[in-house]
C-alpha cells in the first residue's frame, strides 16, 4: 500500500491548484481522478460552451491562461489549459482511478480505489460541485419517445429529434442553449426563478473586471455583502438580446416553472401546457459524498461540514466548493486563493 502525506481526491481545477502548492512545498502527495485525461470534465460539456470569465481572470496559480487575455475561452481551451498546467508543474496524478471509500485509520486515512489502496495522513477532497446531474423525478412521466438530455450529456442539436424543445432551467447553460436552438426551431425556456441578465462586457471591459474592482468576487461569505450575494441566484451573462430577438420572432417562448410532464405534454406553474418532442434539463448538479466513511465530516444531509474548507475532523479539507469562502471559490481564477489558505493549514498539521 502506497503512503503519502497528502492525497487529493479530484484533479480538476481545484485539485490541480492544491497540487501546485503541495509540490511547491515539497510535500509527498498524489492526486487521484476518475477521468482518463486531465480536463475531461470540461471536454465532455456541450460543444458551444464558453466561459463568462475572461482568460485574465481564469489563471490558476503559477501559470497564466494563454490567449487574448480579455477574451472568453471556450470549454476545450479550458481543458487543454488544465492538462498543460498539470504537465508544466509535474504534478503527481493517478488518472482513470475512482475513489470508492475513505476510511479513518490510526495514523490517518485509507483511500480505497478502483486501482488499489492508498494511505495518507491528510486528505483534500476536491471533487468539485458538478458531480451528479440533477434531473427532477418528473422526467419519468414523459412519453418514452421524448428525447431527454441533461446538459451534462447534451453536446449539440444532432442529438435531438424534430419538434419543439423544452429547456428546463434558467441559468447560463439553459439560456445559451435555448438562444442557439431558437434560431431555427421552436423552443420553450422554462424559468423557475427570475434572473438578472448582465452583459458580458461594458464599455470595453469584461463584467468580471467590474466584479473584481468592486470587491464582489472577493467579498467573504462572513461579510454583509457576501451574505447578500449568496442569497441571490447567479446572473445570466449575455444572451438577453438573442432571447428577445427569438421571442419577437415567435420561435422562443419564456415559460414559468415546469411542474409536470405528462406523455408529450409539459405543464407549467401558471397552468399553461404545451406539447414537446425534446427536453434539455439545465437543472444543475448535486454532490455525492457517500464514499466518505469518516464520522463528523458530513452534516445529516450528507454535505461537507467545514470552515473555509477546513473540516472539523483533523486532517481533512475541502476545496472548490461554491461559496467555500467567497463568490470566486468555485471559479478557475478564485480557487487558488482557497488552496493557498489550505496549504498553510496542511503544513501546520
Amino acid at each position: 500500500m502506497k503512503t503519502y502525506e497528502v492525497i487529493v481526491v479530484g484533479a480538476g481545477q481545484a485539485g490541480l491548484a492544491m497540487g501546485y502548492y503541495l509540490v511547491k512545498k515539497g510535500i509527498s502527495c498524489l492526486l487521484i481522478d476518475k477521468h482518463k485525461r486531465i480536463g475531461d470534465v470540461w471536454r465532455e460539456r456541450y460543444d458551444s460552451l464558453v466561459l463568462f470569465t475572461p482568460r485574465k481572470q481564469s489563471d490558476l496559480p503559477g501559470l497564466p491562461f494563454p490567449g487574448e487575455r480579455s477574451g472568453l475561452p471556450a470549454k476545450d481551451e479550458v481543458a487543454d489549459y488544465l492538462e498543460r498546467y498539470a504537465a508544466h508543474h509535474s504534478l503527481p496524478i493517478q488518472l482513470d482511478t475512482e475513489v470508492q471509500t475513505l476510511i479513518p485509520t490510526g495514523l490517518g486515512y485509507r483511500v480505497e480505489t478502483s486501482d488499489g489502496t492508498y494511505s495518507a495522513r491528510q486528505i483534500v477532497i476536491a471533487t468539485g460541485p458538478f458531480q451528479v446531474p440533477n434531473i427532477p423525478l418528473m422526467h419519468t412521466q414523459a412519453a418514452d419517445d421524448i428525447v431527454q438530455l441533461h446538459t451534462a450529456h447534451y453536446k449539440n442539436e444532432t442529438q435531438l429529434q424534430d419538434g419543439p424543445v423544452l429547456v428546463v432551467g434558467s441559468g447560463n447553460s439553459g439560456a445559451q442553449i435555448a438562444a442557439e436552438l431558437a434560431s431555427h426551431r421552436t423552443v420553450y425556456l422554462s424559468m423557475g426563478q427570475k434572473r438578472m441578465f448582465l452583459p458580458r462586457s461594458l464599455f470595453g471591459k469584461p463584467m468580471f473586471w467590474y466584479f473584481q474592482a468592486t470587491g464582489l468576487l472577493t467579498a467573504p461569505i462572513t461579510s454583509s455583502l457576501g451574505k447578500w450575494l449568496q442569497s441571490k441566484p447567479d446572473p445570466i451573462f449575455g444572451y438577453r438580446r438573442e432571447l428577445r430577438k427569438w421571442e419577437k420572432a415567435g420561435t422562443l417562448q419564456l415559460k414559468e416553472r415546469t411542474v409536470a410532464l405528462s406523455g408529450r405534454t409539459a405543464v407549467f406553474a401558471d397552468g399553461s401546457r404545451t406539447d414537446i418532442a425534446n427536453v434539455i434539463w439545465s437543472t444543475g448538479f448535486y454532490s455525492r459524498y457517500d464514499w466518505i466513511k469518516v464520522p463528523g465530516v458530513l452534516d445529516p444531509k450528507g454535505q461537507p461540514l467545514h470552515t473555509r474548507g477546513v473540516s472539523p475532523v483533523k486532517g481533512i479539507y475541502f476545496l472548490g466548493l461554491p461559496w467555500q469562502y467567497r463568490r470566486s471559490s468555485a471559479l478557475l481564477g478564485g480557487v487558488g486563493l482557497d488552496a493557498a489558505y489550505l496549504i498553510e493549514r496542511i503544513c501546520n498539521y
